[in-house]
């Protein structure tokens, strides 16, 4: 069974969702409001007086671009990562770590959207309406990259990962592996505890960057079978192969929606006076459209999500053969990361990538 929450537990997801929900409405408006009102096209006519090469017009008008999206977009992030989480006293930064975590995090996304952004003005360019199809593929390629190197390379530049050392732990977890055949560069544990009182646990990397990783918060507070039945149900995924499909399923996702975007965009330039594809004052438009397909398909990709999350949990109690941990798991989840476990069926179906933790104790029960 699940353990009774507070009515502040019900808040707090309640004011992170309208947070969240209004922060995108705000994003979407300041798009269309910089379209209807020519915003962008005094903007590309700055940047191409500054230079005239096309390319670096085009990084100019996205910094321009991007600079006053996040200051928008700051008291949103604000109030739900920091001040939200120090009124439910969830977090352990001060406001300048806090500063300083967004601020490495976009030192670091730079280099790694920068390329895109050129390869992709470069096949809009070149292409016109075709730009979706190698750019789909452009994408592909780079996520297969990511998965390889975020865990040996990004992840260590925000979290200091050591060895685990718990060797009766690690015998449990090696234990798991060895019966899938399934091969790890290293089990460690991360220090979750400098940004969050929350637990968490992950398998990450493909190939031969596969890490687990353990949340110090979850170390801390977790007893050695409930932290095996965490690991086991991020082992379900490797079992059943979820990571494959998801990636799979995101390349089809983002080839339709590339080619259903190009559409779009091509249809509308006109109801802004746009000339042609590859114009930087048009590209804004192009976002709007990509965000839109985003939110549409997003509840199907939960769906599939969910799914896979129960398929997991399935694997986890089979295999540690150990319903009750997996059961205070859950509570213990739920309790140390503000988690609903009850949302509303809308909510639910629509946001949640997992499923609410009463269905998945329901559903352990059950078995």
């Amino acid at each position: 069974m699940t353990t009774e929450q507070t009515p502040d537990v019900k808040q707090y997801n309640r004011i992170k969702l309208v947070v969240s929900l209004t922060g995108t409405a705000v994003s979407f408006l300041l798009l269309l409001l910089m379209l209807f009102t020519g915003f962008t096209v005094t903007v590309e006519s700055y940047c191409y007086s500054v230079s005239t090469h096309s390319y670096l017009a085009l990084i100019l008008f996205s910094a321009i671009l991007g600079i006053i999206n996040s200051v928008v977009s700051f008291p949103f992030s604000l109030y739900s990562g920091f001040l939200l989480e120090h009124q439910y006293r969830m977090s352990n930064q001060t406001f300048l770590q806090w500063l300083w975590e967004n601020f490495k995090g976009m030192l670091v996304s730079i280099p790694i959207m920068l390329p895109l952004l050129l390869i992709f003005y470069f096949f809009l360019s070149e292409l016109k309406t075709l730009w979706w199809l190698p750019a789909g593929v452009t994408l592909f390629i780079f996520s297969i990259g990511l998965s390889r190197i975020a865990p040996t390379f990004i992840l260590p530049l925000f979290y200091q990962l050591t060895p685990l050392e718990n060797s009766a732990l690690k015998e449990k977890i090696l234990a798991l592996t060895k019966a899938t055949k399934m091969t790890v560069q290293g089990i460690f544990v991360f220090n979750l505890s400098k940004t969050t009182k929350k637990a968490n646990a992950a398998f990450t990397g493909i190939g031969k960057s596969k890490r687990i990783l353990l949340g110090d918060t979850l170390v801390d507070s977790f007893s050695p079978d409930e932290i095996e039945t965490v690991f086991a149900h991020e082992l379900g995924h490797y079992v059943h192969g979820h990571i494959w499909k998801n990636i799979l399923a995101g390349t089809l996702s983002i080839f339709l929606g590339l080619y259903l975007t190009s559409e779009a965009y091509s249809a509308s330039l006109s109801w802004f006076g746009f000339s042609s594809e590859s114009q930087l004052a048009a590209l804004p438009l192009l976002l709007l459209w990509l965000g839109v397909y985003s939110i549409v398909t997003s509840p199907a990709g939960n769906i599939l999500s969910r799914k896979y999350e129960f398929e997991a949990d399935r694997y986890a109690i089979h295999t540690t053969k150990n319903k009750e941990a997996f059961i205070s798991t859950m509570n213990k989840l739920a309790a140390m990361n503000l988690a609903d476990t009850q949302p509303h069926p809308l909510v639910e179906f629509l946001f949640y990538s997992h499923p609410s933790i009463e269905k998945r104790i329901i559903a352990a029960e059950n078995l």
